[in-house]
């Protein structure tokens, strides 16, 4: 089986969210999607499946299948669009979450995903702990969102994540603040995956937009997600959906021997 990995939100390799991805001619076992994602070892590997004029999409982390993905999808969009369907510029994917759709512009491909609301919580003491910070303030989606002081602090926090799996709330653990070159700049932490630091997380920024666009009353955004590789998201609030557009750079093209 033909296997690619893909750098996401990245103007070249090294940079932005690596993610495998599969098309294939027909599902293979969940068990087996599974095991793949695992050895693979990525924070995701997209399978995709072609439907008639559109694909049916999943993602696998190492520690199970999530609902949502942006920077896989932009991967696999990438590579329908590159590799299998090159007279194309817009794929449509159905998944877990919805109709999603990829269109490329240019050298860039914008992700239409579905707005996610927030709701505000209280800060406890087992937050404060694990982060190893006192946030601002604190909001609930799948995942947990900690508004931060300053861009310095995202860069700068250093949390515990055997804490952070413990924490009731949320799936993944995202901090936050208003950027000093970029709108707002963000950090993603999946230890419940088995994916400690995310490098580059679309499916976030599907509760960050909205969450910003209010804060700083814009629309339109540019947004950077600080962690070591890096990755920039040209984000756009459009009532119930949100706007997404990265770069993408092809790392590998390999055979699965399963």
């Amino acid at each position: 089986m033909k296997y690619f990995v893909v750098d996401a939100f990245a103007e070249k390799v090294f940079e932005g969210n690596p993610a495998g991805v599969c098309i294939m001619n027909d599902w293979i076992s969940d068990e087996l999607m599974q095991k793949i994602a695992i050895e693979n070892n990525l924070s995701e590997t997209a399978f995709a499946v072609k439907e008639e004029d559109s694909y049916r999409l999943r993602w696998f982390t190492p520690g199970g299948e999530i609902n949502l993905c942006g920077h896989a999808t932009l991967a696999s969009a990438f590579i329908i669009l590159n590799y299998y369907e090159k007279q194309l510029d817009t794929v449509t994917f159905h998944t877990i979450s919805g109709e999603l759709t990829v269109s490329k512009h240019d050298e860039l491909y914008e992700l239409d995903f579905p707005s996610i609301p927030s709701e505000e919580i209280s800060i406890t003491n087992q937050m404060i702990s694990a982060l190893g910070i006192v946030p601002k303030e604190a909001y609930v989606n799948r995942d947990l969102v900690f508004i931060l002081e300053s861009e310095e602090e995202v860069r700068n926090v250093s949390p515990d994540f055997a804490q952070l799996e413990t924490l009731p709330e949320g799936l993944g653990v995202c901090v936050t603040a208003k950027g000093n070159e970029f709108d707002f700049v963000s950090r993603a932490f999946f230890p419940k995956l088995k994916v400690n630091e995310d490098p580059v997380t679309g499916s976030l920024h599907c509760s960050l937009i909205p969450l910003w666009a209010n804060r700083l009353g814009k629309k339109e955004m540019v947004a950077r997600q600080l962690s070591s590789r890096g990755g920039t998201l040209y984000c756009k609030l459009e009532d119930t959906r949100v706007k997404m557009a990265g770069g993408a750079v092809l790392y590998s093209i390999a055979e699965l021997n399963i």
